[in-house]
Order: structure tokens, then C-alpha cells, then sequence
């Protein structure tokens, strides 16, 4: 199958063409900003401003194109083995299919995107859809229903795309479909971004967007999965390793 390769600076230029809107904005923020520069809090504001762009994107760069997000390798300190039967669940943006598909090539990997525009609103995700063609057979699921068996994945990754779930009572609900779907021995790794002081000095209200580590402690628990570990890919990133507890399924 068609490996794909990163290109230099892809995940910063990303997030700029997927969110464009924003910088737009930014820009024209200066540009007025700038018009009247003669009052000292105006041009505090630009300056604030415009180091606050960037700063994020900076913070951007070096996750998604300077450290080794995408090696994968920190997969190694969670899981010895991913099994034979591997899920991939996203939000209707992968870039990681066909890195696990290298990295595991005797697993069988299954693909599940539940993005539904109606009720996972992020304009940017449609725009990356539009780019980027979705891993051959991918199936199109809803976050209510996995239509694979019961007990049937060794271990499934939840990649930057469970924040997409905004509804707490949906978000419950899809963890307990992964749940569902995995074997007794299996591993589920959820990789997010957090609501705290980092996210909030990198992306300042962007970071909103992102949910705690105790709004993640909650969903895991009324799940019934325990996080068995969390390690930081970057200071930005973390990955949790959660498996069942003893809830009836």
C-alpha cells in the first residue's frame, strides 16, 4: 500500500490552511490596530497580538513537525504488542492510518471515521476533508455505534479526534462502544491535547477547545475504563492507556 511522507513544515501549514479564518482575522486585527498606534494600549494590544499568533504557531510547529508525533514510537511505552485486531477511530481527519499500517504491518488494521457535520460543527475538519483522501476502507460510523463484534480489537487509538464529541452525554457513549469493542486483554490509547496552563501559554483561548484531564478521568470512568497510565509526547500531548475495569459490560 502507498506509504505516505510527511513534508517539511505539513503540520504547522495545516492548521493555517484548515483555520485560515483565523489568521484572517488576526491580520486584520493588526492592520486596525496598527492604524492607530499612537495610543501606548493600542500597541501593546498589537503587540500582544501578534506574538500570541506567533507563539502558537511556533508551539505548533514543534508538535506536529518537530517532535516525533509521528514516529510513533511513543506508542512502545504503552503497548508491547498491539494484537491482531487493530482499530483506528477518527474525526474525519487521519494521519495516522497508514503510519500504524507500517509500524504494525502483521495486524489487521480497520479504519472507522465517526465525523458527523451536524453535531461536530469544526469547519476545519471539512476543509481537511476536502484535501486529504480518507484510507481505503475506511468505514463511516456514528460515536453510538461501532458495528464490529463484541470483544473483537486488541487495541484501538482514539487519535486527537474524542474532543471533536463536545456533548458529554455523546462522549460517554462512544467510550462505551470502544468498550464494547474490545477483547478482555485489550488496550485503548487516546491521544489529546489538555486544557491546562501549556495549551493555554501556546494557544492562549484556543486552548478552550481542549478538555481537562479530570473531564477525561470522568469520561473514562462512566465508560468503565481505567487509565492505566499517561505519558507526555510533548509537554502539549498527552496519550492515555486505558483498559476495562470490572463494570459489567
Amino acid at each position: 500500500m502507498e506509504k505516505i511522507d510527511r513534508k517539511p513544515f505539513q503540520g504547522v501549514v495545516n492548521i493555517i490552511r484548515f483555520n485560515w479564518h483565523f489568521y484572517v482575522i488576526a491580520v486584520l486585527l493588526l492592520v486596525l490596530l496598527g492604524c492607530f498606534s499612537e495610543y501606548l494600549f493600542l500597541q501593546v494590544a498589537c503587540w500582544l497580538l501578534a506574538g500570541s499568533v506567533l507563539l502558537s504557531l511556533t508551539a505548533s510547529w514543534y508538535i506536529y513537525d518537530r517532535s516525533a508525533l509521528y514516529s510513533l514510537h511513543w506508542l512502545d511505552d504503552l503497548v508491547t504488542s498491539p494484537g491482531k485486531q487493530l482499530m483506528n477511530v477518527h474525526a474525519g481527519f487521519d494521519e495516522t492510518s497508514y503510519l500504524l499500517l507500517q509500524k504494525y504491518p502483521e495486524s489487521k488494521l480497520t479504519v472507522f471515521d465517526f465525523y458527523d457535520p451536524v453535531k461536530h460543527t469544526e469547519v476545519s475538519i471539512e476543509r481537511a476533508r476536502r484535501v486529504y483522501a480518507a484510507y481505503p476502507g475506511t468505514q463511516t460510523i456514528t460515536t453510538a455505534n461501532i458495528p464490529v463484534a463484541t470483544a473483537s480489537a486488541d487495541m484501538i487509538l482514539v487519535f486527537m479526534a474524542a474532543h471533536e464529541i463536545r456533548d458529554e452525554a455523546e462522549r460517554n457513549i462512544f467510550f462505551r462502544e470502544l468498550r464494547r469493542s474490545l477483547q478482555s486483554q485489550g488496550r485503548i490509547v487516546v491521544v489529546e491535547h489538555l486544557r491546562d496552563i501549556r495549551n493555554f501559554m501556546a494557544y492562549n483561548l484556543g486552548f478552550l477547545h481542549f478538555f481537562s484531564r479530570s473531564t477525561w478521568q470522568r469520561t473514562f470512568l462512566a465508560a468503565g475504563l481505567d487509565m492505566v497510565s499517561e505519558i507526555k509526547i510533548t509537554p502539549f500531548l498527552s496519550a492515555f492507556l486505558l483498559e476495562k475495569n470490572g463494570m459489567a459490560s
